[in-house]
């Protein structure tokens, strides 16, 4: 399992995911860097992701749902701020309000930071979200976010290793 620590501050509003990869830092920025391959770990498993929109440039737009079992369509968004190939990338992330992507007003919004270094035979990932409010941090708490992020993050390994 990748995961291997999650950590959430309530005084400075993040969530903090870290995983260490059994792989290359060029073979896990792929990951991201290729719609198809993200597809098939951005969601806890059950929930495929399908991604419209997939651009990881500086003011680049993502646009993506998920599929649950019974499915029903679940849409949000990235908003790409920067990217520092193969070494990370930032994005605010939201949820959707329907097929327009148009966000949510109802729900929270983050700033994302996704950070990847060289290990010793692999790769370390901490993924770093920052919301407006403690409030915020909880609702998505509440959601089952830390649970669906570990889930999602654990099939990278499958994914890297075929």
């Amino acid at each position: 399992m990748p995961v291997t620590d999650v950590q959430h501050d309530t005084d400075a509003r993040t969530l903090t995911i870290t995983a260490d990869f059994a792989a290359p830092l060029d073979r896990v920025w792929q990951v991201y860097a290729d719609p198809r391959q993200l597809e098939r770990v951005w969601g806890p498993p059950g929930y495929p992701a399908t991604f419209v929109d997939h651009e990881l440039t500086p003011g680049g737009r993502m646009n993506y749902y998920m599929t649950s079992p019974e499915g029903e369509k679940y849409y949000a968004y990235w908003v790409v701020d920067t990217v520092e190939e193969p070494t990370g990338f930032t994005f605010r992330d939201g949820f959707a309000a329907d097929e327009s992507f148009a966000p949510n007003p109802e729900m929270p919004e983050s700033a994302q930071d996704y950070a990847f270094a060289e290990t010793d035979g692999g790769t370390r990932a901490t993924f770093v979200a920052t919301y407006a409010s403690a409030d915020d941090l909880q609702k998505v708490l509440d959601m089952g976010a830390v649970e669906g992020s570990t889930l999602a993050i654990n099939q990278i390994d499958d994914l890297v290793a075929s």
